[in-house]
């Protein structure tokens, strides 16, 4: 099993303090002969629902010097997780889990913009210091 980013608990607090309960950590997805693990799977009741709101979390934290590296780390998991989750998951919706400060720093470039438009990344954005979710981008 994968090591978990060093987030992991404050991103786990704020889904929980924006009203998801964990269902998952991580949330282990089987296809093809390959295990994956993502992150977090989470879950929101809805009052007019009986089935409620599944969401799975991939948590980043662009913590080394080269940003772009590290986003194409992230987005070829992404691409994976989502892939596999039309499989096995067709419910749940993936979302990169993305710190405030990288957000703002690199999230808000064309480039960067670009490129979770053309593939439709849904993402959150998450501050670590109030552990809280700032921003939801569906």
């Amino acid at each position: 099993m994968p090591k978990k980013d060093i987030f992991h608990e404050i991103v786990k607090t704020a889904l929980e303090k924006d009203g998801w309960k964990i269902t998952d950590d991580p949330l282990v997805l089987q296809f093809g002969g390959v295990d994956l693990y993502v992150d977090l799977g989470a879950e929101k009741m809805l009052a007019a629902e009986k089935n409620g709101q599944q969401i799975a979390v991939e948590i980043k934290t662009f913590a080394r010097k080269s940003f772009v590296y590290e986003f194409h780390l992230a987005m070829g998991q992404f691409i994976n997780y989502r892939h596999v989750m039309k499989e096995t998951e067709p419910k749940r919706i993936l979302y990169l889990a993305i710190p405030e400060d990288t957000y703002e720093a690199y999230f808000k470039l064309l480039f960067t913009q670009s490129i979770l438009e053309s593939y439709q990344v849904k993402f959150l954005v998450y501050n670590t210091e109030q552990e809280v979710i700032v921003k939801w981008k569906m």
